[in-house]
């Protein structure tokens, strides 16, 4: 996630989010990604901690003419929340049993979604047979360990990965404000917190989870993906300075009232950018 990782999960943040995360992604690394994994009769792609769909909406079009997707997340209201976008956001939609069928500009995407406890099983995903493997604002919340033992799952399978906006804590604000550096300071001790995986790797993620699949036989590639911020993301601001300063507060580096002065400051910010990379591992 990124430097808004202490927003709740839930479907209005996301959506909030969403348009920031498609402007961000690397399209050179998506088109990496879609050379790479052309040429399937069907294209089968798992997304990992898929939330409201949002990965599969920006990533879908850049793929084949037939895909079949399975969302794996812990949250059965976001899998209800993703299956009620996707259906409204497709040209035509319909269902065959559970699976939500979709026209997409030409494309048949076929969608199942699945609970998974990810954390208590990282290769959840080998389950479904994928040719892809891909996540959004997922790997920053988990641990080294984590990654280390899900790219070892994946050794010698032939499945392509693809992760999208794992935050690297680079994050920048305009104009300057006095307790920048200590806000990014608590932020940083509590995104390390454990999120349900461990101790998270927080900006650490994409070097940790690079390194893991490297050691598992992948050959790597990463693209910067910030979210750029200004004048036309004003509620994505607010809601990211509020989020900001309140893990800043939680982690206990920080006292109350400075967490709310940058707070108050921060919702007027002129602009931000908020730092983040995609990253394309390919079986060697």
């Amino acid at each position: 996630m990124t430097a808004s990782e202490a927003a709740t999960f839930s479907a209005g943040w996301l959506a909030l989010r969403e348009a920031a995360d498609h402007r961000a992604r690397s399209a050179a690394l998506e088109a990496q990604l879609a050379k790479a994994v052309a040429g399937h009769d069907e294209l089968r792609i798992v997304d990992l901690g898929a939330g409201s769909g949002s990965n599969l909406r920006a990533l879908a079009p850049r793929l084949g003419p037939r895909q079949h997707w399975t969302l794996l997340d812990h949250d059965g209201a976001l899998a209800e929340a993703a299956r009620s976008a996707l259906a409204a956001n497709a040209d035509r939609a319909h269902t065959e049993g559970e699976t939500l069928v979709l026209d997409l500009a030409g494309r048949r995407v076929a969608v199942d979604f699945a609970i998974a406890d990810l954390a208590a099983d990282p290769a959840a995903a080998r389950a479904h047979h994928p040719h892809l493997v891909t996540a959004s604002a997922f790997y920053d919340l988990v641990s080294a360990d984590w990654c280390r033992g899900f790219a070892q799952t994946l050794r010698g399978s032939g499945i392509v990965v693809h992760a999208a906006l794992t935050c690297d804590g680079r994050d920048s604000w305009h104009p300057p404000h006095a307790a920048d550096a200590a806000i990014a300071s608590a932020f940083s001790a509590h995104q390390a917190s454990d999120k349900g995986f461990g101790p998270a790797a927080g900006a650490q993620a994409a070097a940790v989870l690079a390194a893991a699949l490297a050691n598992a036989g992948y050959a790597i590639t990463t693209a910067d993906s910030p979210w750029r911020l200004g004048p036309d993301d004003r509620a994505l601001i607010a809601a990211l300075a509020a989020g900001t300063a309140e893990a800043a507060r939680d982690s206990g580096q920080v006292d109350a009232a400075t967490a709310q002065a940058w707070a108050e400051a921060r919702t007027q910010a002129g602009s931000c950018v908020i730092g983040h990379v995609d990253l394309l591992a390919l079986p060697a």
